[in-house]
């Protein structure tokens, strides 16, 4: 097995070194051994950089707009990192991962970090090791962060909990409208933006979206989605979606809203280590003879499998 120094990697990430944030990201996405010490060089480094969710359906064009917005926060001399998670094969396993082929502008650019990531069948539209990767990109000096999605349907919303601010696109005559009040699209979005705003049906869009928020009618002092209209390939909106993005953030710190996504996204960062560690720990039991024991009592009534499950992790 290969070694790392992961101290001497983590410093040539804080300098900014594309290599090694390239490995870093590597090492934490295969899970390799290393993975915790990684996770601890980086911990002080990290919680400062805004982070940017893009979702929406397949075609409303999310890469097109995260390119926009790298642009403009470029201008604004910002360093920015991209994690962008395309779907993986259910039959190869393999992605295509071309989102750096929508953003060759900035392929070159030494400010701009872009990194492709394959969902590898994880659902909720973000890979497994998402917080991970992010970790990293916030380690290595990164002063804004963009997360793109796998294109969401209905039930890929785990980014709301990942990212400080959410934006939703929808593009007219897709059928988003009516889509987005369904299981939560609706309810993660802190900006929503109507993208190819030139097609006809543009103003509908935005109408149905506006009757769908004051449907939802958020209480005194609670944050009101804000709706922006862009044409993403053509840059036209981009400076009021920044302007949306710094009014949301603005909002998170003033109501004490930041900090507490932040928290929230740790403890279930938290939870979801410690469930991998114990269904590790429960499959090693497979071969041991505590579970089939128990197995074979509650198959033939003699426990019940509430029971047997507390003796089990009384057993861990």
């Amino acid at each position: 097995m290969r070694t790392y120094d992961i101290p001497a990697l983590v410093a040539a990430a804080r300098t900014g070194d594309p290599r090694a944030v390239a490995r870093l990201i590597s090492l934490v996405e295969n899970d390799a051994p290393q993975t915790r010490e990684i996770a601890s060089a980086l911990a002080p480094h990290t919680g400062q950089a805004p982070i940017i969710g893009i979702t929406g359906s397949p075609g409303v064009g999310k890469s097109t707009t995260t390119a926009a917005l790298v642009g403009a926060y470029r201008a604004q001399g910002l360093r920015v990192g991209i994690l962008a998670v395309d779907p993986s094969s259910p039959f190869s396993g393999g992605a295509i991962l071309g989102d750096r082929v929508r953003m060759q502008d900035h392929a070159t650019d030494p400010g701009v970090y872009i990194r492709s990531m394959s969902s590898r069948g994880h659902l909720g539209g973000l890979a497994a090791a998402t917080p991970q990767a992010l970790r990293v990109l916030e380690g290595a000096g990164c002063d804004i962060i963009i997360i793109e999605t796998v294109g969401v349907g209905q039930a890929e919303v785990e980014i709301a909990s990942l990212a400080d601010t959410t934006l939703v696109l929808l593009a007219p005559g897709m059928g988003d409208a009516i889509q987005a009040v369904k299981a939560g699209i609706l309810e993660i979005a802190d900006v929503f933006v109507v993208n190819k705003a030139d097609r006809d049906g543009a103003d509908n869009t935005l109408r149905d979206i506006r009757g769908m928020i004051a449907l939802g009618a958020p209480g005194a002092g609670d944050w009101r989605p804000q709706i922006v209209k862009t044409i993403a390939a053509k840059g036209e909106g981009i400076t009021d979606v920044v302007d949306a993005i710094a009014r949301h953030r603005e909002w998170l710190t003033t109501h004490g809203e930041l900090a507490l996504r932040r928290q929230n996204r740790a403890a279930a960062e938290i939870e979801a280590l410690a469930l991998t560690t114990l269904r590790e720990k429960l499959g090693n039991l497979r071969g041991e003879a505590a579970l089939p024991e128990l197995a074979a009592k509650v198959a033939s009534g003699d426990l019940d499998p509430f029971t047997a499950a507390d003796t089990l992790l009384a057993s861990l």
